[in-house]
């Protein structure tokens, strides 16, 4: 299992990245995001990801300044690089550091995504992990059961009464158990998560205009459409019809 951390000082583009990638059917979990390389540097020490996203340029601490000081403290992690046309010179140095890959912006997800598998072939190779149905086979029982929980969740994120409760009793663990290994493994709790779910789930389904918006939040699991839709603009920062029109 990848953790992911996603360092950028642009709000629409990180929140793009945590909500427009289904994290769980790639093998991953996201343990956090950062708005510059001072606050991606204390989430790295926080959370210990595996694979970090991250803008090369940046306030108060740029991508190259946080990744070489991640190295210094001899964190290995691998890292996908953001940057425009003009910083690529200046990028290439992060290159030197272990960087795995960059991205020129504007990207599409196809890209990110397939940067990001690149870099799960890489680990499979390291380590010798055996991948199945998407998500990596992973020994001890905290893995297990956060990677059981983020599987049930992506098979029934569109239950109305899905809850923590519900979640803990398909696993046969207690819910305090399961609390306390998905927030220190993901940085969510198991609610958050849900929640980061649905609305990426969303996100996808609204890029067809002919969807309607209360169709939408029903199929995602939610029977109250104002709800869904201050829920949908806190997360993505519009709101959903506003999210369907810019995708016309």
């Amino acid at each position: 299992m990848l953790k992911v951390l996603v360092v950028d000082d642009e709000a629409v583009v990180r929140r793009g990245i945590v909500l427009g990638i289904d994290w769980a059917a790639r093998g991953c979990v996201l343990a956090g995001e950062a708005a510059n390389g001072e606050e991606g540097l204390a989430a790295a020490e926080r959370y210990s990801p595996s694979l970090i996203i991250t803008d090369v340029r940046m306030p108060r601490m740029d991508g190259i300044e946080m990744l070489a000081k991640l190295r210094e403290q001899g964190n290995k992690a691998h890292v996908i690089l953001l940057t425009a046309h003009s910083d690529f010179a200046y990028a290439r140095s992060a290159l030197k550091l272990g960087a795995d890959d960059y991205l020129l912006k504007p990207f599409r997800n196809e890209e990110l995504i397939a940067a990001i598998d690149s870099v799960r072939q890489k680990e499979r190779e390291l380590t010798g992990q055996v991948f199945g149905g998407g998500l990596p086979l992973v020994k001890g029982d905290k893995s297990k059961y956060v990677l059981q929980a983020l599987q049930y969740i992506s098979q029934h994120y569109a239950d109305e009464d899905i809850s923590i409760t519900a979640i803990a009793q398909h696993l046969q663990v207690s819910e305090g158990h399961l609390s306390h290994v998905f927030k220190k493994e993901t940085g969510y709790t198991v609610i958050n998560y849900l929640t980061q779910y649905r609305v990426h789930r969303a996100m996808e389904l609204l890029r067809d205009c002919r969807r309607k918006i209360y169709e939408v939040a029903a199929e995602v699991g939610y029977r109250d459409v104002t709800y869904f839709g201050s829920t949908f603009k806190k997360l993505v920062g519009v709101s959903p019809s506003e999210y369907q029109d810019r995708c016309r």
